[in-house]
């Protein structure tokens, strides 16, 4: 399968959209597996219309191939500069390159990294405590960084 050209139709296909594509990974057998986000969210509706998009524009009779389009999911690690944009205010959990490990809430993104507030830390007195414990990590210096679901 020619990767080229399904990044060219995944791009076609979301260009306008709140919608980005993740990751795209095709094995030596010709499984195809797109995964999809958007600013405000994914649905299988949203999965579904991708997959019917690729799947319409590819020839099955030139090559055989097997195709799974989802959304990049809560377990899945952040891997582009706007996930982490748009999970702003989210916990996460960030393994940085050299084992450290932080959890904490996702305040703030810039182009070269992120800053988060730990919550294992304790709070000082003060009238910003968020300013005062919060730890910026460099985007380059992360090795993980997913989202913790909390109830």
């Amino acid at each position: 399968m020619d990767k080229v050209a399904i990044l060219g139709l995944i791009k076609d296909k979301l260009e306008g959209t709140d919608k980005f594509l993740v990751d795209l990974h095709i094995s030596n057998s010709n499984r195809i597996n797109v995964a999809i986000d958007g600013d405000n969210g994914i649905t299988i509706d949203d999965c579904v219309e991708l997959s019917r998009y690729i799947e319409n524009s590819l020839n099955r009779d030139e090559e055989d191939f097997e195709l799974n389009v989802a959304s990049a999911g809560l377990d899945s690690p952040l891997k582009l500069h706007r996930q982490y944009v748009k999970n702003i205010g989210r916990f996460i959990d960030v393994t940085t390159t050299d084992g450290e490990k932080t959890t904490g809430k996702l305040l703030e993104v810039s182009d070269n990294d992120i800053t988060i507030l730990p919550d294992n830390l304790p709070r000082k007195k003060k009238q910003d405590p968020e300013a005062d414990n919060a730890k910026t990590i460099a985007l380059g210096d992360i090795q993980t960084a997913k989202i913790v679901v909390k109830f």
